[in-house]
């Protein structure tokens, strides 16, 4: 009787990093041939078989001689009880993989599994090197709580979800809400299931990172590199907005690519052979036994080098650490923006060599090239300035907005105040428009700074002499002080602003358009009183706070043009 192993074929599916458009990773996927014993079935009911199956699949890439990280499944009851997957690691070690080249899928169910042990085993095997990955995510049983717990390195999204995603809002709300939580705990968003064009444009509109399909390519017995990718322009940067101070830009894990590892002992002329073998690799890492890079190889300069007179000669059987540099690192937390201050601060020569994305050990992630960071960065500039309002350079309604929603979904208190120019029509009938944007502009720039020093804070420019602020309630002082107890004027025409905040605590609003509308009857009442104002309130509530301002008498009649109807009391708003 045929061994299960000669019922069984493997077949890779390539992991597309779409900000790079490059290939990440192969996922490796078990395929019993027709007829054969159901393994797969036998392997989720048995964790030794399920460990067994990895450690195959292993085994199987590396006759492929693919330079690729690879994906290995496996299921959640495995991992709990076999803590170090020992069958896994063994492999891993006798192909000459490393542990950090790995990552894990771990997929459901996860009902019945010991929530205790699955962590602990996780931790483990982190700590080993290996990559985690929430595997199924959307369509499957994993709490919320416990993926927060796992805190992985990669969330990857069932197909089911990217059914529909062009047309359906709901799934696309869910996949956007699923890229924040992977923000927070540190981790990428993956999607399986591509299969045209339309989803493929949803994905990147709703934050995705990574994603496999039938569009890139199909699951094939050789691993494939070369992949379609549709023409489609890139989505903004996801994440809040930060307009003010350095610029933060792009995280550097979006833009990691597989790194071509060897060991310190390597001679020249093993790499010289890793490198004409795969003429993709643009360079070399060689790393300790604990996967940390201690030295960098360059395709271009180590090539030249060696087909120099008599390079061959002098170089081929020794250490390939005398055509070394000394690694240029980030970490894995890092932005584009810092890759290239590390470049900037590198000798001219390489300017162009790849840097490497090292974990909270040291160890080996990726490398990033400059190239896929400098369009990344033009991208997002260009990006942004079409968000910008003209004349102050200020961010528009939406991105205060879309950190409103941020807020509310956190469960955060926040203060969202609303603030214009006090009859801004009769300074530009008075004193003219370039004297009307010039105090626009000088609003704008206030704001700005003093956001600067307010991390917590946004300000966005609706238009006109409409702006907003957003900020955490006990810190609205520094605004009000820049803004309320400043002389403004324009074209020598004395001028006073005038400031609304309705302060929502968590529950008290399900989104930013009921935040807006809280605010509306707290700017008309600040438009009631005399001089600089400021009126405060909280949604639903009729009790405001002023705490600047004063009522602005009734003026008595003086004729039936000008007069008050008889009897009426109050005060007179302000345009």
């Amino acid at each position: 009787m045929p061994a299960w192993t000669d019922q069984l074929r493997f077949a890779y599916q390539p992991v597309v990093n779409l900000a790079t458009g490059s290939v990440a990773a192969l996922e490796i996927l078990a395929r019993p041939e027709d007829g054969a014993v159901d393994v797969l079935a036998s392997a989720h009911r048995c964790p030794d078989l399920d460990a067994e199956l990895a450690a195959l699949a292993v085994r199987s890439a590396a006759h492929q001689e693919t330079l690729l990280p690879l994906h290995v499944n496996v299921f959640a009851a495995t991992v709990a009880e076999l803590p170090g997957l020992t069958s896994l690691g063994k492999a891993v070690h006798e192909v000459g993989r490393r542990p950090w080249e790995i990552t894990l899928d771990i997929g459901g169910p996860f009902t019945h599994v010991p929530h205790r042990s699955l962590l602990e085993a996780v931790a483990a095997l982190r700590d080993e090197g290996y990559r985690i990955c929430a595997d199924g995510v959307g369509d499957g049983d994993l709490p919320l709580r416990l993926l927060g717990d796992l805190a992985p390195d990669l969330v990857k999204l069932d197909a089911s979800l990217c059914a529909g995603l062009d047309s359906d809002r709901g799934r696309r709300a869910a996949v956007a809400a699923m890229r924040q939580l992977c923000d927070q705990v540190g981790g990428l968003l993956a999607i399986e299931g591509v299969e045209t064009e339309r989803q493929y444009a949803a994905a990147r509109d709703a934050g995705v990172q990574l994603a496999q399909g039938y569009l890139f390519g199909p699951p094939a017995r050789r691993p494939a590199a070369d992949i379609y990718l549709p023409a489609v322009h890139p989505p903004a940067v996801s994440g809040p907005a930060a307009p003010y101070g350095p610029p933060a830009g792009p995280p550097v894990a979006q833009f990691l690519q597989p790194a071509a590892l060897l060991p310190m002992s390597a001679s020249a002329g093993t790499v010289r052979s890793h490198l004409t073998g795969f003429p993709a690799v643009s360079g070399v890492l060689l790393v300790d036994t604990d996967g940390v890079p201690v030295r960098a190889i360059d395709r271009d300069r180590f090539l030249l080098s060696l087909s120099g007179r008599y390079g061959h000669a002098l170089y081929a059987d020794r250490p390939a650490l005398r055509l070394a540099d000394r690694p240029r690192t980030v970490g894995a937390e890092a932005t584009a923006w810092q890759v290239l201050d590390v470049i900037a601060e590198g000798d001219r020569d390489r300017t162009g060599d790849d840097v490497a994305v090292v974990d909270e050990r040291g160890r080996c992630m990726g490398v990033v090239h400059l190239a896929d960071i400098l369009r990344a960065l033009a991208e997002s500039r260009v990006e942004e300035a079409a968000r910008l309002n003209p004349l102050t350079r200020l961010p528009g309604s939406d991105a205060v907005n879309g950190e409103v929603d941020r807020r509310i979904a956190e469960g955060r208190t926040f203060a969202l105040s609303w603030l214009d120019v006090d009859g801004f029509k009769q300074v530009n009938d008075g004193a003219g428009f370039a004297a009307g944007d010039e105090l626009i502009r000088s609003v704008g720039r206030v704001l700005a700074e003093v956001a600067a020093g307010e991390p917590a804070a946004r300000v966005g420019h609706i238009g006109g002499d409409d702006f907003l602020v957003l900020a955490e309630p006990e810190r609205l002082g520094p605004f009000a002080e820049a803004l309320l107890d400043t002389a403004w004027s324009a074209g020598g025409l004395p001028v006073t602003l005038s400031l609304a905040t309705v302060v929502c605590p968590p529950g008290s609003v399900t989104g930013h358009r009921q935040a807006a509308a809280a605010l509306a009857p707290l700017k008309k009442a600040a438009k009631a009183l005399a001089g600089a104002s400021w009126v405060l309130g909280g949604p639903g509530s009729e009790r405001t706070e002023v705490r600047r301002g004063a009522a602005v008498p009734v003026s008595p009649p003086t004729g039936p043009a000008y007069g008050s109807p008889a009897g009426q009391e109050g005060v007179r708003a302000r345009g």
